[in-house]
């Protein structure tokens, strides 16, 4: 969904394009065998290799081959069966070797497309330029002293996936839908763990301003963003920032930008490199990758269900809403939840509870779903006992407020604190009669027109029952009384 900014001298949109580094989900480095684990002691993780000693090698993981190949086919990309690795030539003093292993001309992968979901339940398809395979760099510290920074090169050589979209983009809310369809897909498959504040995941965000249809503008890249939130905010502010050079007769510069989340504003880091300011070349010390198609076909033959064949069969199987089905299939632990609460049970509860009142809680406790305190197999329990009638829908939220506080099952709940629904017709018709009795009056208004002030019988009712009386039941019999 195109969104259109208002200038002082009309009408602009925004063409943007991610490049998404997501850190390859392997015990050891791209090229060496080096742990990856996060959190480890500066420097601790660290080969000859990665820091660029003399003489030596580089040798390629292959299971990241294989999680690259896994992460582009479902992309739905073409599969190079021949790549190369190249050296992108830079100096950074966290880059040991003064170059980064990478791959340009050849990559592992190419052209693919997506499917994002749009707030206002449309679809759109979002082309993937390419997938390459890169080594990371390793991470400088400037607050560690107060005139040195520091170096740690524990994250030098991990493993990436640089996946590059092309310039479809046109909202930053198309962007959030467009890196959460991606996280997604990548924790579905095992190939990223999509932990961006652990910087596991980062984009860079390549932005331009036209007026609409236009010829494409010149486009500043922000760098290393890693919150979706930051994102947004920072595309706000760089389209703004590039309207209003524009707009004052001025060109904007092609550079890349850093975002300071303190003052919500893009400032400039460098001017922008083009490609051959990288000097390019295949690594002398690495041979063309070069991969079978059995190979190919072994992993597609292994490819688990992703997010959109999930939504999809959701949507088929349950008679679900897409809207739903797309909340149920955004994290793959909340997907895997549902499965459990909906097995042989009301799939329509199922999604009710789950979407609004678990997630809800959640939200509001600021936990995960994986650290639920109701479990699938309880909120399953619960649903069961809606559907058999042993509590109403009203009690039902008491009992799982009561499940979200102690960890307790349902029936426990009803069980000690006596909740079961009254479904006993004799029962039932002795306190409709009562509140009859106690409004004539009432009585007399509903005859005489007043048809909204059934609500009232019936809430009257389920005050005296305590809640516990089956509304079917109720509304059944006022029905027949007050004929």
């Amino acid at each position: 969904m195109t969104e259109l900014i208002q200038g002082e001298t009309g009408t602009w949109e925004m063409v943007i394009g991610l490049e998404i580094h997501a850190q390859v989900t392997s015990n050891s480095k791209l090229f060496s065998g080096a742990a990856t684990a996060f959190g480890a002691s500066p420097n601790s993780q660290v080969s000859l290799v990665d820091a660029a000693m003399p003489g030596m090698l580089p040798v390629i993981n292959e299971y990241c081959v294989e999680q690259a190949v896994r992460t582009g086919l479902a992309l739905n990309a073409k599969i190079n069966l021949t790549s190369v690795f190249e050296r992108k030539n830079y100096f950074y003093a966290d880059l040991p070797q003064g170059y980064q292993i990478s791959q340009f001309e050849t990559p592992i992968v190419g052209e693919g497309s997506i499917e994002i979901d749009l707030a206002d339940g449309s679809t759109k398809t979002v082309e993937i330029e390419r997938l390459h395979l890169e080594q990371d760099a390793g991470k400088s510290l400037h607050d560690q002293h107060p005139s040195k920074s520091y170096v740690d090169l524990n994250r030098s050589g991990n493993a990436l996936m640089e996946i590059v979209s092309k310039p479809d983009l046109r909202s930053a809310d198309e962007v959030a839908s467009y890196v959460s369809k991606i996280r997604a897909i990548l924790r579905y498959l095992g190939s990223c763990d999509g932990n961006m504040d652990e910087g596991s995941m980062r984009c860079d965000v390549n932005l331009s301003i036209r007026r609409p249809n236009d010829e494409l503008g010149t486009r500043t890249e922000i760098k290393n963003m890693n919150s979706i939130r930051f994102i947004k905010q920072a595309i706000a502010y760089e389209a703004s920032r590039q309207i209003d050079i524009i707009e004052s007769g001025d060109k904007v510069v092609q550079e890349t930008r850093l975002f300071d989340t303190v003052t919500g504003e893009t400032r400039s880091m460098r001017s922008k490199e083009d490609a051959n300011d990288y000097r390019y070349f295949p690594d002398p010390d690495l041979l063309p990758l070069v991969i079978e198609q059995s190979f190919v076909d072994a992993i597609n033959d292994n490819m688990p269900e992703l997010p959109d064949e999930k939504k999809h069969r959701y949507i088929n199987d349950y008679g679900m809403n897409a809207y739903d089905a797309s909340v149920l299939i955004a994290e793959k632990s909340r997907a895997e939840y549902f499965e459990i609460v909906v097995k042989n049970r009301d799939a329509k509860l199922a999604t009710n509870w789950l979407t609004t009142e678990l997630l809800g809680a959640l939200k509001k406790a600021e936990k995960d779903i994986e650290d639920s305190p109701v479990s699938a197999e309880q909120l399953g329990g619960l649903i069961e006992l809606i559907s058999n009638n042993t509590i109403s829908g009203r009690i039902a939220k008491e009992v799982f407020a009561e499940m979200f506080e102690t960890s307790a099952d349902a029936i426990t709940i009803v069980e000690e604190k006596g909740l079961k629904q009254v479904t006993d017709t004799g029962a039932i018709e002795a306190i409709v009669d009562e509140v009859l009795a106690d409004n004539p009056d009432k009585i007399e208004q509903y005859k005489s027109g007043k048809d909204k002030l059934f609500g009232f019988f019936v809430g009257q009712v389920m005050k005296k029952s305590q809640g516990k009386a089956n509304p079917a039941m109720v509304n059944q019999l006022l029905q027949d009384k007050l004929k």
